[in-house]
């Protein structure tokens, strides 16, 4: 009987390619729990699996009922110091209650009241805001108010000051997307509280941000600049833009020319002016629209995946889960489950006619460390 206080446990076992039980091989598994030493012929099944199995699980949450959760907070919680953000995040069933979406991803509703302001702060978490609908709210980063409207992607890199400001008279809602998870596992993370107050400066309403001025320009990169904080100088992504690309796209398919992923179904990335690459260093964001009828071809992936719709109406399978989703929509795919998504939107329920995802990743994790690996099921 072990005499030290150790959270080591072996127990031998009679099974193929484990030792005989033998007195001696209890002893010696007595004296590796005592100096904390675990053996990898009674783990490897667990470490070392043919492929990826997550914790995480497929779910999907309903807008409906996180907008009307978050009107209730928005009554009865205040924005301030000590909660800093009135911002409710998913948590997959499968992660022991912890409020995290994936392994690596956040994803949370977050809800501005009329005339109200969060306060400023940085961390080191990478972040942006989607606008699934509405207006009025400004994101203000390093002193750039930065408008928010149904549609638009605004990332934001870690480490940089930002508040918010509902400039109007009616409540908004959007979904915050980090790498909260990924940074708190590696235990990487700092945070800082900044200005309880943004000046009056900052509490302008601009129709486009400075950097948008600067930045947003299709191809064009301003000579006068540099870019070399990580992140995307660029702290809004126009929906316009999006859905001009996507139209592009299905207009060349029609036309019997190369530019969609796959029949049905064109896609864009959101990337960085300045290097063509990711916005985010941890974090990859796409925008995909699936025509009506359409049905994606199954794929897995190493890395999870957290897609809200926009638009449109159809059926997500994820691994042997099926939803049918509709507008606002968040569904989670955890690491190497196959997904796919067919498209029923119509002109009813869709600007578009179409389903459309927006999609973000933990992918540029994986690509830097070589652990990408991407299949298409038959």
């Amino acid at each position: 009987m072990s005499t030290v206080d150790t959270p080591v446990r072996l127990q031998a076992v009679s099974a193929p390619d484990q030792p005989d039980v033998t007195p001696a091989l209890e002893s010696l598994y007595r004296g590796f729990e005592e100096e904390l030493l675990i053996p990898l012929w009674t783990e490897i099944g667990d470490l070392m699996p043919a492929h990826p199995r997550s914790r995480a699980l497929p779910h999907v949450w309903k807008w409906e009922n996180l907008l009307k959760l978050a009107e209730q907070a928005g009554e009865l919680v205040p924005v301030g110091r000590g909660g800093e953000r009135r911002a409710i995040a998913l948590a997959n069933p499968g992660l022991g209650g912890r409020p995290f979406a994936t392994p690596t991803l956040w994803a949370a509703i977050q809800y501005l009241m009329p005339g109200e302001d969060a306060p400023e702060h940085r961390h080191t978490q990478h972040a942006f805001r989607f606008v699934v609908e509405g207006s009025g709210v400004w994101t203000v980063v390093g002193g750039d108010p930065v408008p928010m409207n149904r549609g638009d992607f605004l990332p934001q890199a870690g480490w940089n000051w930002h508040a918010h400001h509902n400039a109007t008279s009616e409540p908004m809602a959007w979904i915050d997307g980090l790498d909260i998870p990924f940074q708190y596992t590696n235990e990487a993370q700092f945070f800082e509280f900044g200005r309880d107050e943004i000046s009056d400066a900052e509490r302008t309403t601009p129709e486009r941000s400075r950097s948008e001025q600067l930045w947003g320009h299709p191809g064009l990169r301003p000579v006068s600049a540099t870019a070399g904080a990580p992140g995307s100088p660029l702290l809004s992504y126009k929906w316009s833009f999006t859905d001009a690309a996507l139209n592009d796209q299905l207009a060349l398919e029609k036309a019997g020319y190369a530019g969609t992923v796959e029949p049905g179904h064109a896609a864009v990335r959101y990337t960085n002016p300045a290097t063509a690459g990711d916005v985010l260093p941890t974090i990859r964001t796409e925008f995909h629209r699936i025509v009506r009828g359409a049905e994606t071809a199954p794929v897995r992936e190493t890395g999870s995946s957290v897609y809200q719709v926009f638009d449109g109406a159809g059926t997500v399978t994820v691994g042997d889960k099926s939803w049918s989703v509709t507008r606002g929509d968040l569904f989670v795919v955890p690491s190497w489950e196959p997904f796919s998504a067919k498209s029923e939107a119509g002109a009813s329920d869709s600007d578009s006619g179409a389903l459309d995802l927006f999609r973000f990743s933990d992918a540029p994790v994986f690509e830097a460390l070589q652990l990408n690996r991407i299949q298409k099921d038959a």
